[in-house]
């Protein structure tokens, strides 16, 4: 018990600075892993500022932190966010992840198949195509390029933290964050195919393009998805 207390006194302590505790909320209102640039823009503060904070608090367990290969050139980038069990500060449900990992033992367990959960994830695509302000044919872009513009942008909204290639004749979009991690490792049959479908009916809402090929957690890491468009 002492060793509790102790780790429960630190985290108190990390947080008791103001500054730090900014820095604090902003990465648990994030979706996605931030970097020290991200964060220190947003509060408007030096990343020489946020750097050291972000540090603290991954020392006492706050913060969890993943090197990234697309920052700087010689370097990798970090980015930082809310380790598994840091407090959510009532900021995220915490009934949410145990419902989401509920459901998927459920629908595990009634043997529902990848076609079955991408078609109830497809389901949930077309109505955030529908509600997604998608730009007008007036301003000069392809159907196909606004298609994709919106569904990268549907995927940061999510927390994927897409990482999009486009070679013209198709896009790959890589998903270098996955915020049902969780419920994908344990259930990959379910999830990842939930997520499927819920691009593909994306796509196929605004009608401009199609899933050429969809690779799960159990196909590469990260995970992936390659469209074409018209």
């Amino acid at each position: 018990m002492p060793d509790v207390d102790a780790g429960r006194l630190d985290v108190l302590k990390a947080l008791g600075d103001n500054t730090r505790y900014a820095i604090y909320l902003e990465l648990a209102r994030s979706r996605s892993p931030r970097s020290t640039a991200e964060v220190a823009d947003t509060l408007g503060l030096h990343p020489n500022t946020v750097r050291p904070h972000l540090e603290r608090m991954r020392e006492v367990g706050l913060l969890e932190v993943a090197a990234e290969g697309r920052g700087t050139v010689g370097r990798p980038q970090h980015r930082y966010g809310l380790a598994p069990d840091a407090p959510s500060l009532g900021l995220e449900p915490p009934a949410y992840p145990l419902l989401a990992g509920m459901l998927a033992r459920a629908a595990a367990a009634a043997g529902i198949s990848p076609a079955e959960a991408a078609a109830a994830g497809g389901e949930q695509g077309r109505a955030l195509a529908r509600a997604a302000a998608t730009p007008g044919a007036g301003n000069g872009r392809s159907p196909g390029r606004r298609c994709a513009t919106a569904l990268v942008a549907m995927l940061a909204d999510l927390g994927f933290d897409p990482a999009a290639v486009d070679d013209d004749d198709l896009l790959t979009v890589a998903f270098t964050h996955c915020p049902f991690q969780d419920q994908a490792e344990a259930h990959p049959e379910v999830v990842c195919h939930l997520h499927r479908g819920l691009i593909q009916g994306f796509v196929e809402e605004i009608g401009a393009g199609s899933v050429e090929r969809f690779g799960t957690l159990v196909d590469r890491d990260p995970c992936q998805v390659e469209l074409s468009f018209r």
